[in-house]
């Protein structure tokens, strides 16, 4: 998931004014079904999401998503949780599927239930805990948001509908895949063999509606090692990050052969820095420098400080001598720096007026047996071609090596195509539903930075659970769903239910 731009909500109003302008009215019977289902329900989709946030689905190496312990007690509690709200369930190992009614026509709703890993150690409870008493009015958890928040408030939207007794014509089906953060083809194989709903939403983003997703893109290199031997300072490890599709929140530096003067230096420069915080530790002639900047979704990279970026510009002052890690920040300083968009990387930056500016994000740092592997995440718009852009890049990463006079190895890309959703049936309801409950006049589609499973999904868009402009949390070491938005969420996704089905 996921990336919003205001200029991007703007431009989509202009565009899709003749598109969307005939919003219908919520219908009297959803309205009252959504209320009904909040007023009834609340407490017990708290339950929910916490007896589904202790499982720790997080994709294990070696292990497949059929395999997974951790799936199968996440799967068998899904199923449990189905059995008592009176709803089918059919597990098909990868995806299982909740459904309600039967209709030959089909509504789906596609969530996911595997998560990214998460650090305990910056959590004030366990991840895999619901902590709500932290921060009152927040429910904190690995999951919350992305996305068994969404599964708890289907599956009591569905209850509420089927406790009214409405007539649906169409066959309600949640899908729950179990390695959207991992492994797409499982569901791809899935979809090969059955017939999927005709219309779909995806509770994996933002609202009003997505009908636009950048392509997910990553560029690996290693910069290769290689023994220094002089009395200069230079830098003998650089580290950082923690997954691919996450603001890297820590980065260490380990600087050898320093002075007072460089240390002095340094230590003013990283007063001066108000965006995150520096800790220096010594010993005679080496230096320790941690940063702590701030994670968040690699799709949102302005809601969070890239602390590989930031530390690396710390050191800008000298010219590294170039082993791996000198190597390394010479190279993010020069080509990357604490801008989002690429724009000192030669001439890749580009944007798209709907989509918004490609980002381009350095987010995992690892030592290899041959060196440090760097890690880029990039999200990007329509605009140029797939081959433009790889070409682009590898003109680039030729200049930079010739002209620093060092040998980059194992380079890599692998750039997928943005998605836009151009025709979506259900559009306008979604959208009249949206405004009903938050109040919002004429609500328009936006682009995001994410991916969702939208795309492999016919007539499928994006329909929350994150507000527009508002902070999302999911991939961050502090994510949650405020208590306010669960219960909007609950609504919403009840009255369009009742909406898209009955």
């Amino acid at each position: 998931m996921k990336s919003f731009f205001p200029g991007a909500w703007l431009l989509g109003c202009a565009l899709s004014l003749s598109l969307y302008a005939q919003a219908t009215e919520v219908s009297s019977l959803a309205d009252k079904t959504a209320r009904y289902a909040v007023e009834t329900y609340y407490d017990d989709m708290v339950d929910s999401l916490g007896k589904l946030v202790k499982y720790n689905t997080l994709a294990r190496e070696g292990i497949s998503v059929f395999d997974n312990p951790a799936h199968k007690a996440f799967k068998a509690e899904l199923a449990r949780q189905a059995k008592v709200l009176g709803l089918d369930f059919t597990d098909y190992g990868a995806v299982v599927v909740v459904g309600l009614g039967q209709g030959r026509e089909r509504f789906g709703i596609v969530t996911h239930g595997d998560v990214q890993p998460a650090d305990p150690t910056k959590w004030a409870k366990s991840p895999f805990e619901l902590d709500m008493t932290s921060e009152p009015g927040n429910i904190i958890g690995r999951g919350t948001e992305d996305d068994k928040g969404p599964i708890s408030s289907a599956l009591y939207a569905m209850k509420a509908i089927k406790d009214k007794g409405i007539s649906l014509s169409k066959r309600i089906e949640l899908y729950v895949y179990m390695a959207e953060e991992s492994d797409w083809q499982p569901l791809k194989d899935f979809i090969k063999g059955h017939e999927l709903p005709g219309v779909n939403i995806t509770l994996d983003s933002e609202y009003p509606i997505v009908t636009a997703e950048k392509g997910y893109g990553s560029i690996e290199m290693t910069f290769p090692d290689k023994k220094l031997t002089t009395d200069s300072p230079y830098l003998s490890r650089f580290s950082g990050g923690f997954f691919g599709s996450q603001i890297p929140e820590d980065a260490a530096a380990v600087i050898e052969n320093v002075d007072t003067a460089l240390l002095k230096r340094l230590k003013a420069k990283a007063e001066n820095n108000k965006t995150l915080t520096f800790d220096f530790s010594s010993t005679e002639q080496q230096l320790t420098i941690k940063a702590r900047g701030t994670s968040a979704h690699s799709s949102k990279p302005e809601f969070g400080v890239n602390a590989i970026t930031h530390l690396a510009e710390l050191l800008t002052d000298i010219r590294w001598p170039s082993n791996a890690s000198g190597a390394l920040v010479n190279f993010i300083n020069d080509y990357l720096g604490t801008g989002l968009y690429g724009e000192k990387f030669a001439n890749i930056a580009y944007r798209d007026d709907f989509m918004g500016p490609m980002t381009v994000q350095p987010t995992v740092l690892k030592e290899v047996h041959d060196g440090i592997a760097l890690n880029i995440n990039l999200r990007r718009p329509q605009g140029k071609s797939t081959g433009q852009l790889e070409n682009e890049i590898r003109g680039a990463l030729a200049n930079w090596q010739q002209e620093n006079n060092v040998k980059l190895i194992n380079i890599s890309t692998s750039i997928s195509e943005p998605f836009v959703q151009k025709d979506a049936p259900h559009a306008k309801t979604l959208l009249s539903v949206f405004s009903h409950y938050t109040g919002i006049k004429n609500p328009q589609p936006i682009a995001i930075g994410g991916s969702t499973n939208s795309k492999l999904f016919p007539n499928a868009v994006s329909f929350g659970p994150s507000m527009p402009e508002k902070v999302y949390s999911g991939h961050s070491e502090h994510e949650f769903i405020s208590e306010a938005q669960f219960k909007l969420n609950l609504e919403m996704y009840t009255a369009v239910m009742i909406e898209l089905a009955k």
